[in-house]
């Protein structure tokens, strides 16, 4: 019997009502998986897909914590353990307001897909409150990560679970919930990623995810016999992936024209300079959640208020902020604009019919789970320095990523190969990640 796409998609969704992101990621998987699974029947014997998009493990807990005031306030914590299969599970956190179980179990599967692409050991699994930490002290937020830690810790494990940072989770959120694991299980050990260089961290982790996404675009690039050098891209968000994105780009000769914020986006004429990189960061670290701040502070700078960065005309854009950040009506207008090549850096940054309209107009896209699978990779060489109690110079680790992001790209063409000759990156990062999940969960039984 043939798999049917839509009879599984129509089971998923009466078991998971409500759940759009989460119904959206299993989709774009299971469609592009539909030819190889029908060619590998083995797979449906074994109900992998069906196993795969139920989560080994899902908590919810409340998060109680004392304002500044001296006021109680209570938020949601999660931790969806989605896939064990291949090592332990391994995910960030997200703290944001609009943090719910559908957004973590659409990242939690992405992320499973994701971590089997990098070649190392890890599961998926995500997790996160709807604590936002905009605006909010240093003493605040300790408090807050403090009391998360304090029901997380008993879920987590440097062998069953590392979580890591996301959106809102940083340098200084880490520390907290280092501190308070460390305090309540009264053991130093490597159990969350992102860490600080003076308690284990790595060097480039807080880089990685945008310099992998670049390393990604290169890879790209030169299977068509193209290069970076030269190219004008437009970011949005200016936070680590961003900052990450725009310091390797310059440093490869590229020239970003725009990055943007949720108040508008920023042209930039001559393109972003090393120390408008720099800026990104310092208004992040000052609780802003704004770009406009950024025109005001340089040279040459426009600032375009409710308006997307895709306004700007560009050859190649690099989604780094949320999920469905690009619709379909961006997608018409960066090819209006001349855009000849979509990197994925943030996670499900494009919505469903935007990626649909890229690869039918011919725009080579790169999809999340594989461009920006940077970040993990390097908490997975985090993880193994932790193990080791060794830290690799930063040329060490850049060598590792480099490698890894080329690894991962040849997967995407490996299994992605159209008949035509180009390459449906989406369809090769997803069965490239399918085939080492599923062929363990086929070897460890039905667990």
């Amino acid at each position: 019997m043939a798999f049917d796409v839509e009879k599984f998609m129509e089971n998923v969704v009466t078991k998971n009502p409500g759940e759009v992101e989460f119904h959206q990621a299993v989709r774009e998987v299971v469609e592009s998986l539909a030819d190889f699974i029908n060619a590998n029947p083995k797979y449906m014997e074994f109900k992998i897909l069906e196993r795969m998009v139920e989560p080994e493990r899902a908590v919810s807990f409340r998060v109680p914590w004392v304002d500044d005031k001296g006021e109680i306030q209570v938020n949601k914590g999660y931790r969806v353990q989605f896939s064990s299969a291949i090592g332990p599970y391994k995910g960030g956190l997200r703290f944001h307001r609009t943090v719910n179980l559908s957004i973590l179990k659409f990242l939690g599967f992405e992320q499973t897909f994701k971590n089997s692409l990098t070649t190392l050991p890890m599961g998926g699994g995500k997790g996160g409150s709807d604590f936002d930490p905009t605006g909010r002290s240093d003493a605040e937020v300790m408090r807050f990560c403090q009391s998360f830690m304090t029901e997380l810790f008993r879920h987590i494990g440097p062998e069953t679970d590392v979580p890591a940072g996301d959106i809102n989770v940083g340098g200084r959120e880490i520390g907290y919930l280092f501190g308070q694991y460390k305090r309540l299980k009264n053991h130093f050990v490597g159990v969350l990623t992102g860490k600080g260089m003076e308690f284990g961290g790595s060097l480039v982790r807080p880089e990685a995810t945008g310099y992998g996404s670049v390393y990604f675009a290169q890879h790209m690039l030169a299977g068509l016999k193209d290069d970076i050098k030269g190219k004008n891209v437009a970011l949005s968000g200016f936070g680590n992936v961003a900052w990450g994105a725009a310091k390797k780009l310059i440093a490869l000769g590229a020239k970003v024209v725009a990055i943007s914020g949720p108040d508008g986006y920023v042209y930039i004429k001559d393109g972003i300079t090393a120390e408008g990189v720099d800026y990104m960061l310092d208004l992040r670290a000052s609780n802003n959640n704004v770009v406009a701040p950024f025109a005001k502070k340089f040279a040459g700078c426009e600032f375009i208020a409710g308006k997307k960065a895709w306004a700007a005309k560009c050859d190649i854009a690099f989604p780094c902020a949320f999920q469905n950040e690009l619709n379909l009506d961006d997608a018409k207008e960066l090819i209006a604009n001349g855009c000849k090549m979509v990197v994925e850096t943030s996670n499900m940054g494009c919505t469903a019919d935007a990626v649909n309209y890229l690869i039918a107009n011919k725009v080579p896209f790169a999809p999340g789970k594989a461009a920006n699978a940077g970040g993990v990779a390097v908490s997975g060489l985090e993880m193994s320095q932790n193990a080791e109690k060794l830290a690799w110079s930063e040329e060490e680790v850049g060598e590792k990523l480099s490698t890894i992001m080329k690894s991962i790209h040849d997967t995407c063409v490996k299994y992605g190969k159209e008949k035509d000759g180009s390459i449906n990156y989406v369809k090769g990062a997803n069965i490239g990640g399918f085939i080492k999940v599923a062929d363990a969960m086929i070897a460890q039984g039905v667990v």
